[in-house]
């Protein structure tokens, strides 16, 4: 439980910067493509519209409706017609595309591993640093 009467305003910052840096660097050295992001909101958001989507991943319907529709062509997300709104449409991560996230992720686990490596950061670190992002991702 946060106690600290001190400002953790400046380090709370920079733990955004480079978490945020941190995932450009691996996706830059793993050549992620981009509608990875839009496989992992559907991970973490489950069914959602294509409205819904756009909005969490702060990009404009036509975009995210584009991507969408690549992802669907490979097999990797679903479209169903909205069971309450027969105009509207709900997007689901098929396995197809669990199986591409779980492989991307994999390939980001060596690139960080390879980074950890390099800079000699210790295990302990790595395990406060996810706990710390994990308890302020989770809900």
């Amino acid at each position: 439980m946060y106690t600290s009467r001190v400002s953790r305003t400046p380090v709370a910052s920079e733990l955004v910067t480079y978490a945020a840096r941190l995932v450009r660097v691996v996706a830059r050295a793993s050549d992620s493509p981009a509608s990875l992001r839009l496989l992992a909101q559907l991970e973490e958001l489950g069914p959602v519209t294509v409205t819904e989507l756009a909005r969490a991943d702060r990009t404009a319907q036509p975009t995210t409706s584009a991507a969408l529709r690549g992802l669907e062509e490979r097999g990797l997300v679903a479209r169903q017609r909205h069971p309450a709104d027969g105009r509207s449409s709900v997007i689901t991560l098929t396995e197809a595309g669990r199986s591409e996230l779980a492989a991307a992720r994999n390939v980001h686990g060596k690139v960080v591993q390879a980074l950890l490596e390099q800079r000699g950061v210790a295990d302990d670190e790595v395990r406060t640093a996810v706990h710390v992002l994990k308890t302020l991702t989770t809900t």
